[in-house]
């Protein structure tokens, strides 16, 4: 899976990703707006207070807005 930019996708087709992300149980690499990265399980995709949220296996939850990209992650794989 190439990297996905919700700025390049619009906010519906890349929560449509996240959600995607939820139902395969693998990993993905995160990138946030403010620079941080992760690698994480998406366990969820949630509506609250009119936010959605990213939610993760091991990192908190993430409002969608603040995720700038994401790609499928093979935590087996050589870097």
């Amino acid at each position: 899976m190439p990297v996905i930019c919700q700025d390049a996708v619009g906010r519906c087709s890349f929560i449509d990703v996240l959600e995607e992300a939820a139902l395969i149980h693998r990993p993905v690499a995160v990138a946030l707006r403010g620079g941080e990265r992760f690698i994480d399980v998406v366990t969820d995709v949630v509506t609250e207070n009119h936010e959605d949220y990213a939610v993760f296996r091991s990192h908190d939850r993430v409002a969608v807005t603040e995720i700038a990209a994401a790609t499928r992650c093979d935590p087996h794989s050589p870097r």
